[in-house]
C-alpha cells in the first residue's frame, strides 16, 4: 500500500476510512447527523486517494519510459575516434561506450555527441533539448565559455572536435538515468 510511505496520503486514507465509518454509523442510527453529507465527504476523500495513486503511477511510468529512451540513445551512439586531436586526422569508428577520458572524437551535423567533453576545435549548433528541455539550439565552440558539451545531445550544423572529459558510467546522461531508475514511489 503506497499510502504508508507518504504521510500526507496516509492521513487522507485514514480520513477516508473514518468518514466512511461515520457515514455507516449515521445511516444505521447509531450517531446523529447527516449521513448523506458525511457519505459525500467520504466519497470525495476516496476519490482523492484513488486519483493520487493513479497520478503517481502515471508519473512513475513516464519516468521509466524516459530512462529507457535515454538508454536507447546511449546504446545506439557510435563515435568517430580521431587518432590525433585534429579535424582532418584519421578516424576509427567505435561504440560510444568504448570511449575513455582523454579520447578525441569528431562529431558532425546529425550526429549524437558520444561523451561529455570539451570542444577543442570547431563550432556548431547543438540541440540540448533531450538534456535541458530548452527547445532553442545553443552554439558550442572551442576556446570560450561555451566549450562544454553533454553526451546524448545532437549536432545540428557544422562539426566539433571534442576531448572526452569522463569515463563510461560517469557521464551526465548516466547519472540522469541512474537518478530516474532510483526514484521510487513514495
Amino acid at each position: 500500500m503506497v499510502q504508508w510511505r507518504n504521510p500526507v496520503m496516509f492521513i487522507v486514507w485514514v480520513g477516508s476510512l473514518l468518514t466512511t465509518l461515520l457515514a455507516i454509523a449515521m445511516a444505521g442510527g447509531a450517531l446523529t447527523g447527516s449521513a448523506t453529507f458525511t457519505a459525500a465527504v467520504s466519497i470525495w476523500l476516496w476519490f482523492t486517494v484513488l486519483f493520487a495513486n493513479f497520478a503517481e503511477a502515471m508519473a512513475e511510468g513516464r519516468s521509466k519510459a524516459q530512462a529507457n529512451s535515454l538508454k536507447g540513445v546511449k546504446k545506439t551512439a557510435f563515435a568517430r575516434k580521431l587518432r590525433a586531436p585534429q579535424h582532418d586526422a584519421p578516424v576509427d569508428h567505435v561504440p560510444a561506450e568504448d570511449l575513455r577520458k582523454g579520447d578525441v572524437v569528431l562529431v558532425e551535423a546529425g550526429d549524437i555527441i558520444p561523451c561529455d567533453g570539451e570542444v577543442i576545435e570547431g563550432g556548431a549548433s547543438v540541440d540540448e533539448s533531450a538534456i535541458t528541455g530548452e527547445s532553442a539550439p545553443v552554439i558550442r565552440e572551442s576556446g570560450g565559455d561555451f566549450a562544454s558539451v553533454t553526451g546524448g545531445t545532437r549536432i545540428l550544423s557544422d562539426w566539433l572536435v571534442i576531448r572526452c572529459s569522463v569515463n563510461p558510467g560517469e557521464t551526465f546522461l548516466d547519472r540522469m538515468i541512474a537518478m530516474v531508475e532510483g526514484a521510487q514511489r513514495r
